[in-house]
């Protein structure tokens, strides 16, 4: 159905950047004030959430291992909102098409001759490892960078990740939502040759007001992780970049 003057609405994928709402695009704010509706992930921080009025806010997020909104639920929601004329806000974290689904919701919209637009956001695995004072590339040590999801769908039947080849490559590796698979692609790049003293780095809630950052290397991480006891959403960064946030710590800590 459509709404009464038979107009059909729109649908916008907006990412709403790591979590910081300072780091909100111009136009992700914008929309965020003027939406009739907006369905939200649970990656978005605390405090975009926050300015969201109670009542035009839907919870369609995922969590690891809890609670949960079916694709399909969140898919036909755009869809059913859009042709009651409504205005619709699909807010991420991150950026809408990195690992997060944001490429099939695209296409479920076309298919369904819903209009739509996407509002790029600052993506977290980039913008993760800088607020922990960790470039992703430095021209003294890595000139490329490789971005990774831990969270893969589970009816695969094998993971689509190579980590020999990233092995091989040399250059930065940075993880989203692998926090609880970490000993085993740690593992995996042992296994292909990795230095085990590689620097690594954990960032949880990454420019969330209780942001956290733990560090070790590819050998002594898992420890470091269950001794610190970082949770998720966090980010691994893996690779010589990792070390240089101790070079740089006394002035974040002071900033």
């Amino acid at each position: 159905m459509t709404d009464a003057d038979g107009s059909v609405g729109k649908v916008y994928l907006v990412g709403s950047g790591p979590g910081d709402p300072d780091l909100l695009t111009v136009k992700a704010k914008r929309l965020l004030e003027t939406a009739d509706v907006v369905l939200h992930d649970k990656l978005p921080g605390p405090e975009i959430l926050g300015q969201i009025p109670e009542e035009k806010r839907e919870d369609v997020g995922k969590r690891a291992g809890g609670e949960w909104t079916p694709q399909e639920y969140t898919n036909a929601r755009m869809v059913e909102l859009a042709r009651e004329g409504k205005t619709v806000v699909r807010l991420k974290g991150g950026d809408p098409t990195v690992f997060g689904r944001g490429g099939e919701e695209m296409v479920h919209l076309a298919q369904n001759e819903i209009p739509f637009e996407v509002v790029p956001g600052i993506t977290s695995a980039i913008a993760g490892p800088e607020a922990a004072g960790i470039p992703v590339t430095h021209r003294d040590y890595v000139s490329s960078v490789s971005f990774v999801t831990g969270h893969e769908d589970p009816t695969k039947e094998e993971s689509a990740v190579d980590w020999a080849a990233l092995a091989d490559t040399g250059g930065t590796i940075v993880v989203l939502m692998g926090v609880g698979k970490l000993p085993g692609y740690t593992a995996e790049l042992r296994k292909a040759g990795m230095d085990p003293e590689t620097p690594v780095a954990l960032i949880e809630r990454a420019t969330w007001p209780d942001q956290r950052v733990a560090t070790g290397t590819l050998d002594t991480i898992v420890d470091v992780r269950d001794s610190e006891g970082i949770e998720p959403p966090a980010i691994t960064v893996i690779g010589d970049v990792a070390g240089e946030r101790d070079r740089v710590l006394e002035f974040l800590e002071g900033a």
